[in-house]
């Protein structure tokens, strides 16, 4: 179990991160290159920031994290597939052919009735990629990465997250060496629903720790535009 993990919400961070592998504050020349590239068309009129911001958060919420969502459909419909996941989840989300860089070493956390898992980077931004897509700004954020250490139960209730005061939240510091998926309760009412129906049901925040799956009332007023 990983040193974080131990006192309930895990107040132990002695781990050692690979800040050259993993820290994205810092820009790859690679990635400099891009960003200097993306504001000389950006300057030059050849792309809108708009449209370029709408394609990020499109990956950032409802491409990429959509991998993330097979998975947990997959367990929560296949208990087999469910054991696999919790015994080896890399091999098992690899499986689905959801592999990669970040996403070599893997973890899943599994909610219960007594624990809840939430799951930060405390000293960089360790992210599993191929299964949550790009990391919310939020997550490599300063307050979130140090306060949710500390207060884990507040920084839910920041989220809209309140949680009964029984359940045990226990947060995980991911590094270099692992990352963590938190696979959600399945929500009530939706046991004749296909895996491909359940899918819908997961959020990115869900497979972090800072959300619920959604209810099917949830996602049918989501769907139809209704907050």
């Amino acid at each position: 179990m990983h040193p974080s993990s131990q006192q309930g919400h895990g107040k132990s961070h002695d781990h050692d991160h690979d800040h050259d592998h993993d820290d994205h504050s810092h820009l790859s020349e690679q990635e400099a290159r891009v960003r200097a590239l993306q504001s000389l068309l950006v300057a030059k009129g050849y792309l809108d920031p708009a449209a370029l911001d709408r394609i990020i958060e499109t990956y950032e919420t409802e491409v990429g994290p959509r991998n993330g969502a097979r998975v947990v459909a997959k367990a929560w419909t296949e208990p087999d597939y469910a054991r696999w996941l919790a015994d080896d989840a890399t091999a098992a989300i690899a499986s689905l052919g959801h592999q990669g860089r970040q996403g070599e070493h893997m973890q899943a956390l599994f909610n219960t009735e007594q624990e809840h898992h939430v799951v930060v980077c405390t000293l960089c931004s360790c992210y599993p990629w191929p299964v949550l897509g790009l990391p919310p700004v939020w997550y490599k954020s300063a307050p979130y990465r140090s306060r949710v250490v500390i207060d884990p139960r507040g920084v839910l209730a920041d989220f809209g997250l309140e949680l009964p005061a029984h359940l045990r939240i226990r947060v995980w510091d991911s590094t270099a060496e692992m990352r963590y998926l938190v696979i959600p309760r399945r929500p009530e009412g939706t046991e004749t629903w296909s895996a491909e129906q359940l899918a819908d049901l997961v959020t990115r925040n869900s497979m972090i720790g800072t959300g619920l799956a959604l209810t099917p009332e949830q996602a049918a007023r989501l769907k139809e535009g209704q907050p």
